[in-house]
């Protein structure tokens, strides 16, 4: 079978080693820090953090590939959009007008407006390593646990993890269900024409969603039987208290998030301007 996406990768690295609630509390604020400033400098620094961070992870760029892939052509296709119905949103922040290439009515290409979309691209840059490795590298009953740690109910927690959990099984199923349509003489390989490709893997989506039914189901039955949600409090195998690596990683984030809050503060922006 293909490698799993989006799915637990065991690796014996420090990044594997923080507890659940330590990476979800530096994602929370690596995020809120990403979406709040468009300091070019910081953008940047959260970018070479980041890349750091996913070498230090030892995850392979092919687990991981098909995902960015995704995620950059949605980028992609975000910054046109941008650029599409609002061409002049550069001029408007910055307050100067540099034309470098002269087009029909507002739609002239600016140097304030490239500046723009080059850090909102940067955002997306500086959350997508940390999104993915807390996605690949938490084991989802350990995330749980630490959930419930930090005060969240049982109950949330032990759906998040079922939902981590589950991602795997539905790829395993989809590869099971395609492999027997194609047995069938479904062709769903690449020597399809694109258009027979989307026909036929209709064909995989139903016996899926049953599949997924099914398997909720069961999951559902097992809980119910056992007593699950009757109790206000309940016990975790795999929790782990925070270690000294769970107390450096949140705090070097609370650290950079204050330096941010800072430089808007002094500069009375969100914005770094090299224009002026």
């Amino acid at each position: 079978m293909k490698v799993q996406m989006l799915s637990y990768i065991d690796r014996p690295t420090p990044i594997h080693r923080m507890t659940g609630a330590s990476k979800m509390i530096c994602f929370l604020i690596w995020s809120i820090i990403g979406m709040s400033t468009y300091d070019t400098w910081i953008l940047i620094f959260m970018v070479i953090t980041g890349l750091a961070v996913f070498k230090l992870s030892k995850i392979r760029f092919r687990e991981i590939s098909f995902v960015l892939a995704f995620i950059l052509i949605f980028l992609l296709l975000n910054d046109l959009a941008i650029y599409g119905f609002s061409p002049q949103q550069g001029v408007l922040i910055y307050g100067t007008r540099h034309v470098m290439l002269q087009l029909p009515g507002y739609y002239s290409l600016t140097l304030e407006q490239l500046f723009y979309e080059f850090n909102i691209s940067l955002k997306y840059f500086s959350m997508i390593p940390f999104a993915l490795l807390f996605i690949v590298t938490t084991q989802p009953s350990e995330f749980a646990a630490s959930l419930n740690k930090i005060g969240v109910s049982y109950r949330i927690a032990y759906s998040v993890a079922i939902t981590l959990r589950y991602i795997p099984d539905i790829q395993r199923d989809y590869y099971e269900i395609a492999q027997a349509q194609q047995a069938r003489g479904i062709d769903l390989s690449k020597k399809a024409k694109i258009g027979n490709r989307i026909k036929n893997a209709a064909a995989i989506i139903l016996p899926l969603v049953f599949s997924s039914l099914g398997r909720i189901e069961t999951i559902s039955n097992g809980m119910e039987l056992r007593g699950f949600g009757k109790k206000k409090k309940r016990t975790w195998y795999s929790a782990r208290p925070f270690a000294l690596r769970d107390y450096l990683g949140i705090g070097f984030s609370a650290a950079l998030l204050i330096l941010s809050v800072v430089l808007m503060v002094l500069r009375s922006s969100r914005y770094y301007n090299p224009f002026q």
